[in-house]
């Protein structure tokens, strides 16, 4: 089993692009990564998901984390790869999943929600947890699962969460955040998209100072 390690990011944010078009992504990348992302996901039930990521690829810098979530299959692993995708990011854990992305050198977050879900996605070399819906579980609840992982292994939240949720989350250690909604909704226009991510940028830097 190799595990590829979640990559140091000034901001661990991972922007959502869910229902993003692939005439829409090069707006949306330019002022996400203008505003400070490093990583971008986008979902494969959003329409030509593989040429918009294929597209994000191409545009983005090179040190920018490029690639899918909603990604529950093997094949969909190998076609993520062969469009430059590096991020895999799945709603469930699939440990077939885990190691083909493993074997491509593809950062991975699977989805879980409870410590039995955690510990097989960390058995199959996850890089990070994705825990979804966080809101379910709020920070004590996530907090109360953090507490028997591995010390060095990251947590992510995503679902119902915003830049409101980041103090909340950072008191129990959580610094790694999945944004969707809060974020970006399709047909966003690029000047709405940027507000939202100078306004997400600005509230993770006050919560982490601005350097991670």
């Amino acid at each position: 089993m190799t595990r590829v390690p979640w990559p140091t990011m000034r901001r661990s944010l991972v922007a959502i692009l869910r229902g993003i078009r692939p005439d829409e992504i090069e707006p949306a990348l330019d002022v996400l990564v203008e505003a400070g992302f490093t990583a971008i996901e986008i979902p494969l039930n959003s329409p030509d998901p593989f040429r918009s990521i294929e597209t994000a690829v191409r545009s983005a810098p090179e040190a920018c984390l490029v690639g899918a979530g909603t990604v529950l299959n093997v094949e969909d692993v190998d076609r993520l790869h062969d469009v430059g995708g590096r991020l895999v990011v799945s709603p469930n854990t699939v440990p077939a999943v885990i190691a083909r992305a493993s074997d491509h050198s593809m950062v991975t977050m699977p989805g879980v929600m409870s410590p039995s879900e955690a510990f097989t996605a960390i058995g199959a070399g996850a890089s990070a947890l994705k825990f979804f819906p966080a809101s379910v579980l709020g920070p004590q609840g996530i907090a109360a699962i953090r507490a028997v992982l591995p010390s060095d292994m990251e947590v992510g939240v995503v679902g119902g969460v915003s830049e409101r949720s980041f103090e909340d989350y950072a008191k129990v250690g959580v610094r790694t955040f999945g944004l969707g909604s809060s974020l970006y909704k399709p047909a966003m226009a690029a000047q709405e998209i940027a507000s939202r991510a100078e306004a997400t940028v600005a509230a993770y830097d006050r919560v982490f100072g601005g350097a991670q």
